[in-house]
């Protein structure tokens, strides 16, 4: 936990930008019936019953020294969904910078491993030399300012 905390009071380097990562599930659904309009002075009334419409997954980097977010929707999150989002956050959102210090989850997939899964082996290291990876301890993703996210936390829905 100290770890997190110390990196969390490093000043705003833009050549060592602080990014917070996180994902969550979300189920995908699709209204059964229409809502009875809004009338004055009323909302809209929706009925509970859903259609279950599958799930996605939505990727979220927090940079919370510049309150910049970067968001991705997949269908899963897999090793691969994984590292083709960090590698577009290297790539095209922290392309100046010259390390990446990297705040998360321990989650199975959160590993420069994943790299070498989805990249030639000389891709996979130049990404990985990129950036550094800091996990917040076990049933600490709280610490992780990408999770607490109001609209992203996947315990608030």
């Amino acid at each position: 936990m100290e770890e997190v905390l110390d990196i969390y009071k490093l000043p705003y380097d833009p050549k060592r930008p602080i990014v917070c990562v996180g994902e969550s599930s979300k189920q995908l659904t699709k209204e059964v019936r229409e809502p009875l309009p809004a009338s004055s002075g009323q909302v809209l009334k929706y009925d509970t019953e859903y259609e279950r419409n599958g799930t996605a997954s939505i990727f979220m980097a927090f940079e919370p020294l510049q309150g910049l977010r970067y968001t991705k929707t997949t269908e899963q999150r897999t090793q691969i969904d994984w590292a083709m989002y960090i590698k577009d956050l290297v790539d095209n959102h922290y392309s100046e910078a010259e390390q990446i210090i990297f705040v998360m989850d321990n989650l199975n997939t959160h590993h420069k491993s994943s790299l070498y899964e989805a990249f030639e082996p000389a891709e996979a290291k130049r990404l990985a030399d990129r950036f550094e990876i800091h996990y917040t301890p076990k049933h600490g993703s709280w610490l992780n300012m990408a999770e607490i996210e109001p609209e992203f936390d996947s315990s608030k829905t």
